[in-house]
């Protein structure tokens, strides 16, 4: 089976050539160690290399990609602590980004931050992975940012495209959870976790309206603004008021933050070129869902 295709305004199945690779992501890796307590600053270095390595050297579907169609990440690590040697403490902002047809522009899709790791890391260390199972907790954060990168990216270019590679994210969260490490169960202090956003993006009938504007806004909205452009800024709203729906039925959930945590800048600029109607509708229905943005939006009608 080969990834499913939108790019030239047909949806189409791509038999890609020989030329095609088994890798699926470009990630770039930054480590930032200014608070570890060490004199070994090669391991971060190790660590880096390690971890970009496991992300863009696997295989984690079946469908080949061009090398110019990976999907394209950075996942920026801050140690705050090392209360010992080979044990870290970190937070990690994850952010990915998809092309828009038709243009050199690329939209940042996912722009989240997990604010709980802990893991064990040596010089060297292989670094081994098994959806089945829970073997460590570097490979599984890694893997499940993986998999919820691609399913956000497939969610994008076809209507729930990303289903499989959610179902596996929600199979690591399961497999972690008898680790009992912070980040992956089901915390009612802490719905900013890995446990809440494979819930909502996997389980959750309430937020499917999220998902659903995804595809909207990239494929009906995004791709067509260069050559259908007032059908592009209404799928742009149809999607924000999908948005807004599931946040009516669950407010403040970690799915909605997360679409405007990506999308707020983005939105306030392109709907500025907008059509006025679109954009006098955009702009309340944007400060009903993510009104602390509210001086950003109401620029909109400055023009």
């Amino acid at each position: 089976m080969f990834r499913y295709l939108v790019l030239f305004g047909l949806l189409v199945l791509v038999s890609l050539p020989q030329t095609g690779i088994s890798q699926q992501l470009n990630f770039t890796v930054t480590i930032n160690s200014e608070r570890a307590r060490t004199q070994d600053r090669d391991i971060f270095e190790q660590m880096k290399s390690s971890f970009e390595q496991f992300l863009n050297g696997r295989n984690w579907t079946d469908d080949e990609f061009k090398q110019e169609e990976r999907i394209k990440g950075n996942l920026l690590i801050t140690i705050n602590d090392m209360p010992q040697v080979g044990l870290f403490t970190a937070t990690v902002q994850i952010q990915t980004v998809r092309p828009v047809y038709g243009s050199n522009y690329e939209s940042l899709m996912l722009n989240f931050a997990d604010r709980n790791w802990t893991f064990e890391y040596v010089d060297s260390q292989p670094l081994e992975f098994n959806q089945y199972s829970f073997l460590n907790n570097i490979t599984s954060l890694l893997a499940y940012y993986a998999y919820i990168a691609i399913g956000m990216d497939y969610d994008s270019f076809a209507p729930r495209g990303g289903d499989p590679y959610f179902e596996t994210a929600n199979n690591i969260v399961s497999n972690a959870q008898q680790s009992s490490r912070p980040g992956w169960n089901q915390n009612p202090s802490d719905k900013r976790n890995r446990y809440w956003l494979s819930n909502e993006l996997y389980s959750s009938q309430v937020m499917v309206p999220v998902r659903d504007a995804y595809y909207l806004y990239h494929r009906k909205g995004l791709d067509f603004l260069t050559t259908k452009p007032e059908e592009g800024f209404a799928n742009i709203l149809e999607a924000i008021k999908l948005v807004e729906e599931a946040n009516q039925a669950q407010p403040n959930s970690i799915l909605t933050i997360s679409f405007m945590d990506a999308k707020s800048d983005e939105i306030s600029k392109l709907l500025k070129t907008a059509p006025d109607a679109i954009k006098q509708e955009a702009v309340e229905v944007l400060l009903k869902v993510d009104p602390n943005n509210a001086r950003k939006y109401n620029d909109i009608l400055k023009g």
